[in-house]
């Protein structure tokens, strides 16, 4: 398997977010309640944590703009509605922004991944 370092498929992040499907899955607490627990929620946020165990994926799931801290992170596949799929090895302590998006993850490492997702409700 092949990563690339989470730096260089930024762009290709931004673009897939572009692509705008007719029918979206929902909030990612709510496709996939066992790999996601809502923290915090207010008018405005939602918090959510991830936690993805070594060869688990979660379901396809919706994101509105999010800012993500990735407590642990890890080997992940990253399939996008109309795009390709990306493979990244995200490193402990990142953050990252990303604009609203649907996709559904793996993680294709031998460690648990752990996430904080701020994510918008606007």
């Amino acid at each position: 398997m092949t990563l690339k370092p989470w730096a260089t498929v930024a762009s290709s992040l931004f673009s897939a977010s572009c692509a705008v499907a007719t029918t979206l899955p929902g909030s990612a607490h709510i496709e996939s309640p066992e790999q996601y627990q809502l923290l915090l929620e207010s008018d405005s946020i939602e918090v959510l944590k991830m936690v993805l165990k070594p060869g688990e994926a979660d379901l396809w799931h919706t994101h509105r703009d999010e800012t993500v801290y990735f407590e642990k992170g890890g080997d992940l596949l990253i399939r996008q509605k109309g795009a390709d799929d990306l493979r990244v090895s995200v490193p402990d302590g990142h953050v990252m922004w990303h604009q609203s998006w649907t996709h559904q993850v793996t993680n294709m490492g031998t460690k648990e991944v752990i996430a904080i997702i701020v994510e918008s409700k606007k």
